[in-house]
């Protein structure tokens, strides 16, 4: 009996650690922006079947890009706080299990993307690559990771868009924007907090100014911000957003800009706090009401 429960408790630490690896709870944050743009898009022609494989389909390669970073990021992951229990780092885990496992969840994501179409699947193995192969190593070199990182953190709207339209649409396209646009605060409030980790692992993803990130990331936060508006008026030309919705989508992106001038103000860390806070709420009410918009208009 003993062992039986040993075994238990043993298996149960397996699970954890493949949650940590592949991030588990961001992935679903992730899976989340797709599943509702697929609601977003697909409007009167909602497919179970199409909306069981994206959000399968899109876990599953999150779940293998995370546990590539990881496995990558390894020796980096060990100088930092937040990372250093990591199971890889912490040598709970070794390189070859993590690869082994990024394998599986990637070959089967792309399995599930493929069953919705090519331009789907091909869509989330470019995301895979760009996030594992380009991102993560850019980070020791240059800013510009933030941009090319930025990329399959939004794909996930895209790709849902080519699920239910069958192909790139202006729609699609302007709603990868807004997410696109989103992550550079995110990031930036992320970065600010964990400015010191990121400082001991030579991960280069910010700016210095004497010892704190620079405060242009918080006018460059409200500046992403406003822009993002642009992107609503195509639905605004066209008809397909409804007043009342067009202004609440407004005025969440100029909330989430003065957030982000707010740090530019202060640049200190209870004003970064709450600009990482504010982008958490802000993605999933942008969605929201996109999703109300179908109903309403």
């Amino acid at each position: 009996m003993n062992q039986i429960k040993l075994s238990a408790l043993g298996l149960k630490d397996v699970f954890r650690d493949i949650g940590i690896l592949v991030k588990f709870k961001l992935s679903l944050m992730v899976v989340f922006s797709s599943v509702a743009s697929y609601l977003i898009f697909a409007k009167g022609d909602f497919q179970w079947t199409v909306f069981s494989l994206l959000f399968v389909g899109g876990l599953f390669v999150t779940f293998a890009a995370n546990a590539l970073n990881q496995g990558l990021e390894r020796d980096y992951d060990k100088l930092m706080e937040r990372t250093a229990n990591r199971p890889i780092a912490d040598g709970r885990m070794s390189l070859s299990m993590g690869v082994l496992i990024s394998g599986i969840f990637c070959t089967l994501g792309v399995i599930a993307l493929a069953a919705i179409s090519t331009a789907a699947a091909a869509l989330g193995m470019f995301s895979f690559v760009l996030y594992a192969f380009v991102y993560t190593p850019l980070k020791r070199y240059s800013t510009l990771a933030v941009p090319v990182g930025a990329i399959p953190g939004a794909l996930p709207t895209l790709i849902a868009g080519v699920a239910a339209q069958n192909g790139f649409t202006i729609e699609a396209l302007c709603l990868f924007g807004i997410q696109y646009l989103w992550q550079f605060p995110h990031f930036w409030a992320i970065a600010w907090l964990g400015h010191k980790d990121y400082m001991a692992a030579g991960f280069k993803l910010v700016k210095e100014n004497a010892g704190k990130p620079d405060p242009s990331y918080g006018l460059y936060s409200a500046v992403y911000s406003l822009v993002s508006i642009v992107f609503l008026l195509p639905g605004l030309i066209h008809g397909s957003i409804h007043l009342v919705i067009l202004g609440l989508l407004v005025l969440t992106m100029i909330v989430y800009a003065w957030f982000g001038y707010r740090l530019y103000m202060n640049n200190d860390r209870n004003h970064a706090r709450a600009l990482m806070f504010c982008s958490i709420f802000y993605l999933p009410i942008v969605l929201i009401l996109f999703i109300i918009n179908n109903i309403v208009i």
